[in-house]
């Protein structure tokens, strides 16, 4: 008969070797997992409907680079579930943040679609288990451009206010030297008052683009007749248009209205007409039409002038482009008026087009949303046509002769 001793060592033995067993099958379980996961190219939980709800280019690769999984968004830069990256550079970002398992983000400009121009895209790569990658392309072009546009601002203004203000000056020196001669003071006078309403004119243009682009509504917006934006636009410019030998017709439909801000439109039509005088030569016709298409009114202005090269027919209505420098800065333009018509066109939800052949001429067309005209037999219809036409008026009075070269 064993002894008590005994049966307890016995004990002691039977718990190391269970434990020991235990410890040995948690062991093994964890190494088959372990396994299993460095094996497994299934997509964990929950990353699938992560891709369905993004709107970023994004794909899940293996180990091998094959793609495994895509958002909708991915097709854009040709990136298909069971193919491998066609971009190197992405390709190696991807091996860097396998090799690593540290997450990198850069900076890289890609193909889109097989477009020849490159789309600038921030790629973030992330391990996603042992054998997964998450790659993230996030298209920032359209932020890139926007900064470089209001840098580009920011200098250009700075430039173009510069020279009349550095002119005034100059001018003010040269009367100061000239006191005692009365006819060039009279002529330096006479040239500082039009370097002071170059200013004016810059600045004003300035804000009204400034308006347009930062508004998020324009200030009026109710039923507007262009025919009444069309003659108070050609009435504007009829000195103008006598002085540079040019004849100013209008023909097309008539009876169209559009919904938007009747100030905001006369002055766009006067500034396509402004340039359409200042570069067609003397003897020839500028002409104002207007062209009723279904659901869109067509307010189109054409010239017999120089005409626009291809080079220059994308970069027209930049801010402070201008096809013509030296002819535009000696007409006085500021080389905002055609971006003033973009944006006001764009505001009443419609778009600009050009067509032009250098030597022949050109035509801007404003497309613009046409509605019904409205009723004109109450008296309420009659004070709001009372008021239209004040302010068309007063846009008259508002929009500047010399016209704003592009």
């Amino acid at each position: 008969m064993p002894t008590p001793q005994l049966a307890l060592f016995a004990l002691a033995i039977g718990v190391v070797i269970g434990a020991g067993v235990v410890l040995l099958v948690g062991w093994a379980y964890r190494v088959r997992m372990q396994a299993a996961q460095e094996t497994s190219t299934a997509i964990p939980a929950g990353i699938t409907e992560v891709l369905a709800s993004m709107d970023d280019a994004a794909c899940v690769l293996d180990a091998s680079g094959l793609v495994v999984a895509t958002t909708k968004a991915a097709s854009r830069f040709g990136i298909r579930t069971g193919a491998v990256l066609d971009n190197s550079e992405l390709r190696q970002l991807v091996r860097s943040v396998r090799g690593s398992g540290i997450s990198e983000t850069d900076t890289l400009r890609i193909a889109a679609g097989g477009s020849l121009d490159p789309r600038l895209v921030s790629a973030r790569a992330s391990t996603v288990g042992a054998r997964l990658t998450l790659l993230i392309i996030r298209d920032v072009t359209e932020r890139e451009r926007l900064d470089q546009m209001r840098t580009d601002f920011v200098a250009n203004t700075s430039h173009e206010l510069k020279t009349p203000v550095a002119s005034v000056s100059l001018l003010a020196e040269a009367i100061e030297s000239a006191a005692d001669d009365p006819e060039q003071v009279r002529v330096f006078a006479s040239r500082i008052t039009a370097e002071a309403g170059r200013l004016g004119q810059l600045t004003g243009r300035i804000m009204s683009l400034s308006r347009l682009q930062a508004a998020e509504s324009l200030a009026q917006n109710e039923p507007v007749s262009v025919d009444e934006v069309v003659t108070a636009s050609i009435e504007a410019h009829a000195v103008q248009a006598e002085s540079a030998g040019v004849v100013l017709q209008r023909g097309g439909d008539r009876g169209a209205w559009v919904r938007g801000d009747a100030q905001v439109l006369v002055e766009a039509v006067g500034n396509l007409l402004a340039n359409a005088i200042v570069y067609s030569p003397r003897g020839s016709r500028v002409g104002a039409g207007v062209k009723i298409d279904g659901d869109v009114v067509e307010i189109a202005v054409t010239d017999q002038g120089i005409g626009i090269s291809e080079a220059d027919r994308e970069r027209v209505f930049e801010r402070f482009y201008r096809a013509d420098d030296a002819r535009s800065r000696r007409t006085g333009g500021t080389g905002l008026g055609l971006s003033i018509v973009k944006h006001a066109t764009q505001r009443h939800g419609g778009e600009v087009r050009v067509w032009s052949r250098p030597g022949r001429g050109s035509t801007f067309t404003m497309r613009l949303p046409r509605i019904d005209a409205p009723e004109p037999d109450s008296k309420k219809s009659k004070k709001k046509s009372k008021k239209k036409r004040a302010r068309s008026e007063q846009a008259l009075r508002g929009t500047p002769r010399n016209g704003d070269i592009a």
